[in-house]
């Protein structure tokens, strides 16, 4: 059966060209371009974009830290937008419905991970804007079974942060076991941690943040932090947890040193630089834990979602029209972005 709806002839879209730095001597690594849009498969929807979120994990691959695995493949898994189309085998969204698409987009759910609800380890997984198109476009498709129905409000560039900044944030809070009532320190503070800072003061922790951006550390005293400081500045008082979200493994030992005894350091980040050696005493001993954050599984955006829907963040937007994606990234990676970047398509 052929997909209900209308699919348009082309799409306009950036795509990654050249890996390489942002905001340097031109061209840059992104070039817009015009390409087919193909009628999506039976499992799939096609979503016209609305907004796609600027994700630091969208400047790691055009920069070629993530090696690209598809050539010229157009980055954004933040994306909020409209379903114009659906496959003939497509439950839960119809025409006119408003969908979210994330980071997460395919796994085989036949392995032990997929079977044992580590979707977020399935060794076939594949990524929005990674392995198959993304949101810096017109249009893109996805599978149904992965994305996310939205509601109509609030605003799509509201919203599109909450598919990769919120839901990392959600299971970066997950992992580090942060105990009832406990101290929260935050190591940067860009998109999801301004997010994930406020998922963990409406659960009833403190939170300290320690990063390098006067502006950020300001939003983060606005938001009901209880102490926001450089990036390797002490920490008041011992942490119960902690998260890494900026990528610089030199950060890690002294966000080690800085926990209580039992705490647990999780970095949120696809990437990091190289982490330098760990004193044992100082670093691990006295049973404090270092994880990592592999991407999330389904249950956690649904999840994420709904406890975001009851206590309404407060998304700190930067609004930037769809043409000027290469400014957006450029931005992120000068520490320009107060909050989160939002590509908008209008």
């Amino acid at each position: 059966m052929r997909a209900a709806g209308t699919v348009p002839a082309d799409t306009e879209a950036w795509v990654v060209d050249r890996p390489g730095p942002v905001g340097g001597t031109r061209p840059g690594p992104l070039a817009w371009e015009r390409r087919p849009v193909d009628a999506p498969g039976s499992q799939e929807i096609l979503v016209e974009v609305e907004a796609c979120g600027v994700c630091r994990t969208d400047l790691h691959l055009a920069e070629g830290d993530l090696v690209p695995k598809r050539a010229r493949c157009t980055p954004g898994h933040e994306v909020v937008g409209q379903v114009v189309a659906t496959g003939s085998a497509v439950e839960g969204f119809a025409i006119g419905d408003r969908a979210g698409v994330a980071w997460l987009a395919r796994t085989c759910g036949t392995c032990t991970y997929c079977r044992s609800g580590c979707e977020n380890l399935c060794p076939d997984s594949r990524y929005t804007g990674w392995d198959r198109h993304g949101g810096y476009a017109g249009h893109l498709t996805a599978d149904a079974r992965f994305a996310y129905p939205l509601p109509q409000s609030p605003p799509a560039e509201e919203l599109a942060p909450l598919l990769c900044a919120g839901i990392i944030g959600y299971r970066a809070l997950e992992r580090a076991e942060l105990p009832a009532g406990g101290l929260l320190g935050i190591y940067g503070f860009g998109a999801s941690a301004h997010l994930t800072a406020q998922l963990a003061l409406a659960r009833g922790a403190r939170v300290a943040v320690f990063t390098r951006a006067p502006a950020a550390r300001q939003l983060a005293l606005d938001l009901g932090a209880a102490f926001a400081g450089d990036s390797y500045d002490p920490s008041p008082e011992p942490l119960d947890a902690a998260i890494l979200f900026a990528p610089v493994g030199e950060m890690v030992p002294p966000a080690l040193a800085a926990l209580d005894r039992g705490g647990t350091l999780a970095v949120a980040g696809i990437h990091l630089s190289d982490i330098p050696a760990l004193d044992y005493q100082r670093h691990l001993f006295q049973e404090r834990t270092l994880r990592s954050v592999t991407a999330n599984t389904r249950a956690d955006g649904l999840a994420y979602l709904a406890e975001a829907a009851r206590t309404r963040p407060a998304v700190h937007v930067t609004r930037y029209p769809l043409r000027r994606a290469e400014e957006a990234l450029a931005d992120l990676a000068a520490d320009r972005v107060n909050g989160v970047a939002v590509l908008l398509t209008e």
